[in-house]
């Protein structure tokens, strides 16, 4: 995906004391389904010296997706479904959008500033895009290539106010073509738990501009596939994650049924 002038930059961004950008769970499972949480994490690298904005900011909704990381391993656990996790904040690079989006590395988020978003060189945004965006994307072909999946979701949450705007859903369907496998989800969600509001294509809509996932990897293959988000005021106890564990399992093995 990049080239060689591209992945040709004077110093690297991680360190040895860094972690990893890409974590496994349950990486040898041949089950026909994926998972994904790309902002399952709020890692910053060390030369960042934390993108010069407070751990309050880190650990709110504009550094990472609340509760996604947890609810994204108690599905892969009940379907025994591989899971790839993305483990640096949001803020550093953003993997569910192009590179060339103007959000991938926001200067400011939710009106907070970035200031270390705020001036980036072009080596600075290779080194982000190399080191951080590029092995998730290695690793979601790896996902794809070594067994013949047929679904794919990506699990997301979204705080229950953005902008100034309430959002009164407390659960978000993302799809473009395959519409079909989002009903079904609906469906299921609603018949289990019929006082939550399930809506398709709300707080967000796909494209090819502003997304990654679903128009690179689950539509270039012909997957059956939903962009998953759950409000995250859902996620904030124990009980609330098992709670959509146990519904979003179910609600996906009706998809998987369904083939």
């Amino acid at each position: 995906m990049l080239t060689s002038s591209q992945n040709q930059t004077t110093h690297r961004l991680l360190s040895a004391s860094d972690p990893a950008p890409v974590e496994w769970m349950n990486k040898g499972s041949p089950a026909r389904v994926a998972l994904l949480c790309e902002h399952a994490g709020q890692a910053v690298p060390r030369a960042l010296e934390g993108l010069g904005v407070t751990h309050d900011i880190l650990n709110s909704h504009r550094g990472w997706d609340l509760g996604a990381d947890a609810l994204a391993r108690g599905i892969a656990k009940r379907l025994d479904a591989p899971l790839i996790l993305q483990r640096y904040s949001r803020l550093v690079i953003d993997c569910n959008r192009p590179p060339s989006h103007p959000d991938s590395m926001p200067s400011i988020s939710d009106g907070v500033p970035i200031p270390a978003n705020s001036d980036l060189s072009a080596d600075d945004v290779t080194r982000r895009v190399t080191e951080i965006f590029q092995p998730l994307h290695d690793a979601l072909n790896v996902l794809f290539d070594v067994a013949p999946r047929t679904a794919a979701f990506s699990i997301h949450s979204f705080t229950p106010a953005m902008n100034g705007q309430d959002r009164p859903w407390h659960a978000g369907l993302l799809c473009r073509a395959d519409i079909k496998t989002a009903q079904t989800l609906q469906n299921a969600i609603t018949a289990h738990a019929p006082d939550k509001t399930v809506a398709i294509n709300e707080p967000y809509q796909i494209d090819d501009a502003s997304d990654w996932f679903i128009p690179v990897h689950a539509e270039a293959r012909n997957l059956r596939h939903t962009l998953i988000e759950i409000r995250h005021d859902e996620l904030s106890t124990p009980d609330g994650i098992a709670f959509w564990a146990d519904t979003l399992a179910a609600a996906i093995t009706q998809v998987l049924d369904q083939q």
